[in-house]
């Protein structure tokens, strides 16, 4: 009986992630007899020329994953653009299910589903990458009996990913980006105990859910009191402690770090909208109370108290949004000569 062998790689990546790709994969040998599958999240609407790129950098072929084609050893399947790669039943599943902390290629879908099929055979990869993306699905390849490894954070152009997969997966292999492939290949040919693994049923749901299958995240978790920054949905939490992790009821997955950084986004966008309603607000009443046909009595001044108004509340925005981005709050400048009080420049409005 032949031995089993932690022989289906799952690798995710993110900013700064081609170049750790490239040496990982120009460190294996030729007769690698593992599967790569590979994530690099990506623009939804640019083309990806990862594949090509790899094939050049290393011995392996390597080529864009085809929706359910075989698992074969030897090769690295990387994910389309807008698609989320999955292993389901020993072959590939491209699915154009819900978006994971805003990426589809999700990083996460892909280790969970790799964890689910193949439990102690599979090995998860985090490099170079920003925010947290790919801890939680590495936490449940070591969960299901599956090897984490982690590019050294110090070796890393953006070390964010490689540092959350470390603090939810502590037992992770660390190395720099180029000796991975020789790792791996260590890895690949130690003998492997095989456990029988008890089913978890969140795993499941939540690879099904990735997948696009007809299930609803508020069947089987708690209200988080939380909006969906993608469809405003309402978001339920999963997980406790300090990593907790959020779904949508349609299935839109946010961590912790990844929803906090679309809320300020969010807030952002919201301040700027008022912004412009503000200054849209001040311009009109100026005009009102310019037309002499529009004014009757005090109204002119009535429309300029409403214009100085809509200006101190711009000016407070305008320090709102500079705070948000970390930069010392803006100061106006001088007033022209026969301005009213609170009137500001005319190249600020």
């Amino acid at each position: 009986m032949t031995a089993r062998r932690r022989d289906v790689i799952a690798v995710g990546a993110s900013a700064g992630g081609v170049e750790s790709l490239r040496a990982l994969v120009a460190g294996l040998p030729p007769a690698f007899p593992g599967s790569l599958l590979v994530v690099l999240h990506l623009p939804r609407d640019a083309p990806s020329a990862l594949p090509s790129i790899l094939a050049r950098s290393g011995p392996l072929p390597a080529a864009a994953a085809l929706d359910g084609e075989p698992l074969r050893p030897g090769r690295i399947y990387v994910a389309p653009t807008d698609h989320h790669l999955l292993l389901l039943d020993g072959h590939l599943r491209l699915s154009h299910g819900p978006a994971e902390s805003g990426h589809r290629p999700g990083i996460d879908p892909l280790f969970r589903s790799v964890a689910r099929a193949v439990g102690p055979r599979a090995v998860g990869v985090v490099l170079s990458g920003s925010r947290d993306d790919g801890a939680a699905g590495l936490a449940a390849i070591v969960a299901r009996g599956g090897t984490a490894v982690v590019q050294d954070p110090a070796d890393a152009l953006y070390p964010s990913m490689p540092l959350a997969s470390l603090a939810q997966s502590p037992t992770a292999y660390v190395q720099p980006a180029a000796k991975l492939g020789g790792l791996l290949a260590e890895l690949a040919a130690l003998p492997l105990d095989d456990p029988l693994m008890p089913p978890d049923a969140l795993l499941d749901t939540e690879v099904a859910m990735s997948d696009l299958a007809p299930l609803t995240t508020d069947e089987f978790a708690p209200s988080a009191g939380f909006g969906c920054p993608t469809c405003g949905g309402g978001l339920f939490q999963l997980g406790e402690g300090a990593t907790p992790r959020y779904r949508c009821r349609v299935g839109h997955a946010w961590s912790a770090e990844s929803l906090l950084d679309e809320q300020a986004l969010a807030l952002e966008s919201a301040l700027w909208m008022a912004l412009r309603a503000l200054e849209e607000k001040s311009a009109l009443s100026r005009r009102l109370a310019a037309g002499g046909t529009h004014r009757r009595g005090g109204t002119g001044e009535r429309f300029h108290s409403i214009a100085a108004d809509a200006d101190a509340a711009g000016a407070t925005i305008r320090r709102l949004i500079a705070r948000l981005g970390g930069l010392p709050e803006p100061h106006p400048a001088p007033a022209p000569s026969g301005a009213r009080p609170g009137d500001l420049p005319s190249d600020v409005r």
